[in-house]
């Protein structure tokens, strides 16, 4: 099966027709509304719909899939993901990575790069893996990146690093230039730039 990237997400109904709101994960909405088929998803669990139409309507799509008639069949989906092959997805611009792509990147963090994005300082310090990014989530002001936090890593101590039971603590770190730098998706990292905001 090839690889599914999310293009939206399922909102309220609209309508008696089965009809439902989707709510773009790009915030842009053309290459929603061209698809032909999509594959819900919730967790585990994925059906694939043929989509009957599909509608721009203000700050979301209007979609119509095959099968699903009524309000209550739409109501069913409320919060699934909808699914599709990378190259049915938002074309990516400058700057901007497909959500699939930032999980299980691994965060580092190197000595020096508060003080540099790049350069000299940042390139003399060996990068150490901090935690893996198991989600990003939506936010208030920006992005954030779930993090789990390595129980290996030695700039951190066991305090910041482990609950109280002993076991690896989750933490939110906010997707903004203040504190990632550097993400290589091809190198599956993505740079730390202040430990502080781990604590």
């Amino acid at each position: 099966m090839k690889e599914q990237l999310i293009v939206g997400f399922i909102r309220a109904p609209h309508g008696i027709t089965g009809e439902f709101k989707v709510e773009s994960a790009s915030g842009a909405y053309e290459h929603i509304v061209a698809l032909k088929n999509v594959t819900l998803r919730h967790g585990t669990e994925t059906k694939i719909c043929g989509v009957e139409y599909a509608d721009i309507g203000g700050n979301c799509v209007y979609m119509k899939l095959a099968g699903v008639n009524s309000p209550e069949d739409a109501r069913k989906y409320n919060n699934w993901e909808i699914v599709v092959p990378r190259e049915y997805a938002y074309p990516l611009k400058e700057g901007e990575w497909y959500i699939e792509d930032l999980r299980n990147c691994s965060l580092i963090y190197e000595n020096g790069c508060e003080n540099s994005r790049v350069g000299p300082a940042a390139e003399a310090a060996p990068a150490e893996k901090v935690g893996t990014i198991t989600d990003v989530l939506e936010g208030g002001a920006a992005y954030l990146f779930e993090v789990t936090l390595s129980e290996s890593c030695n700039v951190l101590s066991d305090t910041v690093k482990l609950t109280a039971s002993g076991s690896p603590r989750t933490v939110l770190v906010p997707f903004t230039e203040e504190h990632i730098g550097k993400i290589d998706i091809d190198n599956k990292t993505v740079q730390l730039m202040h430990l502080w905001i781990l604590e």
